[in-house]
């Protein structure tokens, strides 16, 4: 098909190739940064596509930087799930400015020939789910206490359940991995209290499989020299 290019898709294998079109311009992140579009894919390759078939395992994060807890992370998850990750950045968020365009250009920059990114408007779950349904979301066990926590819901028990019910209904899932908390215990899915109605919504990816010890935050503080003399 005309404008068609062949790129890798998986992380896990990269010899693993799919066909894609609809090639789009080169503003389109800036689009995405005015409210214009809801997501557009970054493909290996360097393409921007408005239109790319649905990730079935997503693994969102700000990815400033992408280190290697993030792909051994992603091959847990391809692993367990037997099908290929995309990672996903969202360009807004909850509590903090919109990404610059540069920024985002910056960090996808970070997957070339490695793997897709989906780029969104859709700092949510919720808005995750509306936007891919039937899709497993790769997060921490500290992202997961957050899902299931009232205070992170305006201290509204219902807001935090319709949210739930919301991405179950849309067939959404999630993997959790384990992490090390602020101050150094190890965090598994099985320390987080999930509402019995919800645990069908929460897989834990175990230990032996994948521990994260590290943290975008911390590599950047290690290169801003944080605590140095």
């Amino acid at each position: 098909m005309r404008g068609a290019r062949t790129v890798a898709q998986s992380l896990l294998d990269a010899d693993e190739q799919f066909t894609e079109t609809v090639v789009a311009s080169v503003d389109t992140i800036d689009q995405l940064l005015a409210g214009e579009l809801e997501r557009v894919t970054a493909q290996p390759d360097g393409q921007i596509l408005l239109t790319a078939p649905q990730p079935v395992v997503l693994l969102p994060g700000s990815f400033n930087p992408v280190h290697p807890g993030h792909v051994l992370l992603a091959r847990a998850a391809e692993e367990l799930r037997q099908q290929p990750l995309a990672f996903e950045i969202s360009v807004t968020n909850v509590d903090k400015p919109p990404l610059a365009g540069k920024t985002v250009r910056d960090r996808i920059a970070q997957f070339a020939w490695k793997s897709p990114v989906e780029l969104t408007r859709a700092p949510t779950f919720v808005e995750k789910s509306r936007l891919f349904p039937r899709t497993t979301f790769v997060i921490g066990a500290d992202t997961a206490e957050r899902l299931v926590a009232p205070k992170y819901y305006g201290d509204d028990e219902d807001r935090m359940q319709i949210a739930l019910e919301e991405i179950g209904n849309s067939g959404g899932s999630f993997l959790v991995a384990v992490r090390i908390d602020a101050g150094g215990r190890l965090r598994a899915l099985s320390d987080i209290p999930v509402p019995r109605r919800y645990t069908d919504l929460f897989t834990e990816i175990p230990e032996h499989r994948f521990r994260l010890d590290m943290s975008s935050s911390e590599i950047r503080a290690r290169r801003r020299g944080v605590g140095n003399p």
